[in-house]
């Protein structure tokens, strides 16, 4: 793409985007009478228009049936989730039965590995990526000493060479080879969450597997984002949050990836509740826990189905929008765009002033640009917020901006330069 930092140029690409038509289907905060430019879809999604009224339509629900709204009318209570479970696992590239809606992230995260982090006195270390997000870290460090180990010696943690940002995948590799004999679980982020980075997880699941180790993943900044295959890449098991690129809420329910290959395996532990029960004999009540089949006996308690609706809603758009694979043809074009303008600035100023740290390929990242601020961050930050463009501080000086495809425009991201370039100018 021959990128122009012009209006005209922007202007021509909305006319010619498909999704077009998809930002009125959100809901922006408003900046001196418009909407802001919202470029922290990486933190928190924009609130779907009809998000309001499937809210209203269950509280109806509730008043009128109550108790009852669990099996009876429109969308009964008790097989709610089913209705997404589908575009769901087509998002994660799944099957439909290796996909569950339930809790939130880390505790997903805990109940899954529950079942695949089984250390013994040979294997029992978890390799992660350095700088992964803090609740990843909490997870894996109080579930080796809920196995009796030190994390200092049973986490072991990949870092960037020095003077790089982002993790080779060769690295990677190499380091799950070096540890082959002592891994048990092989535990990354799909997308890096402060640089962005998206790793290699067909490449990091094949290179578990040969060390005889379980490959899962976090993908709170990849589901919504980039094109998953889960199945077809042969992950055992993966968890997500859906108020990100999914755009279903603060704090919005969560979903779990287990491989049908592990659906019969009888050695699997797992902490069992009620609503994981086997669904055709769950209220005869009896004593002895029988897992549904899939990964909807992974879960534990009722669902929430106020959280469902609002995913419901969040997914609905996205399946009228085409899917994944429509959204990401221009998620690569408009951060493409963010890229060059962001290089622009650089060139007009001659020194680099802004230093992205995310990768340049585009299969190499999502969404997000994360942006060093050599001077001022703080303040280059705070003339954004107040001119309008809402993005996402990190410490010490980085910015994160996402473009997301269904609510952002090129003139958005072409304004964002502007005031991007203005701020440089202003500290």
């Amino acid at each position: 793409m021959n990128y122009q930092n012009t209006l005209a140029f922007a202007q021509r690409m909305d006319e010619q985007d498909p999704l077009k038509d998809f930002r009125s289907q959100f809901l922006a905060p408003q900046h001196n009478g418009e909407d802001v430019i919202y470029l922290c879809g990486n933190s928190l999604g924009l609130q779907p228009v009809n998000a309001r009224q499937y809210i209203n339509d269950q509280l109806d629900n509730w008043k009128d049936m109550a108790i009852e709204g669990f099996f009876d009318g429109d969308d009964p209570w008790l097989n709610y989730h089913k209705r997404i479970t589908g575009t769901l696992a087509g998002i994660v590239g799944a099957k439909t039965e290796e996909v569950s809606i339930m809790n939130s992230l880390t505790v997903n995260l805990h109940l899954l590995m529950v079942s695949f982090y089984k250390p013994n006195k040979n294997k029992f270390k978890i390799l992660i990526e350095g700088g992964a997000f803090p609740s990843d870290q909490y997870a894996v460090e109080s579930q080796t000493r809920f196995h009796g180990y030190d994390p200092k010696e049973a986490v072991i943690e990949i870092f960037p060479r020095d003077g790089e940002f982002t993790l080779r995948t060769e690295d990677i590799l190499n380091k799950i080879k070096e540890y082959s004999d002592e891994l048990t679980l092989v535990l990354f982020g799909g997308v890096n969450y402060f640089t962005g980075q998206a790793f290699d997880m067909p490449a990091i699941t094949r290179a578990a597997h040969a060390a005889g180790a379980v490959a899962g993943f976090d993908l709170a900044h990849a589901a919504g984002n980039i094109p998953l295959n889960l199945h077809d890449w042969d992950v055992d098991f993966a968890c997500w949050c859906s108020y990100k690129y999914m755009n279903s809420g603060p704090g919005g329910i969560s979903g779990i990836f287990v491989h049908e290959k592990h659906f019969d395996d009888k050695e699997l532990n797992r902490f069992a509740g009620w609503w994981g029960y086997k669904e055709e004999q769950r209220f005869l009540m009896t004593p002895g826990f029988v897992p549904d089949r899939g990964a909807a006996g992974w879960q534990v308690s009722t669902s929430p189905v106020m959280l469902l609706t609002l995913h419901k809603a969040a997914l609905d758009v996205f399946e009228k929008a085409g899917g994944i694979s429509q959204m990401r043809a221009k998620s690569e074009l408009l951060t493409g765009y963010l890229e060059f303008l962001i290089n622009e600035i650089n060139k007009q100023n001659g020194e680099e002033l802004f230093k992205i740290i995310t990768p340049a390929k585009p299969v190499e990242r999502g969404c997000q640009l994360s942006i060093v601020c050599r001077r001022n961050a703080k303040s280059i930050f705070k003339y954004l917020t107040d001119n309008g463009v809402i993005g996402d501080w990190r410490e010490p000086n980085v910015i994160r901006l996402s473009p997301v495809p269904l609510y952002n425009s090129f003139k958005q991201v072409f304004k964002a330069g502007l005031i991007l370039a203005a701020s440089a100018a202003e500290n």
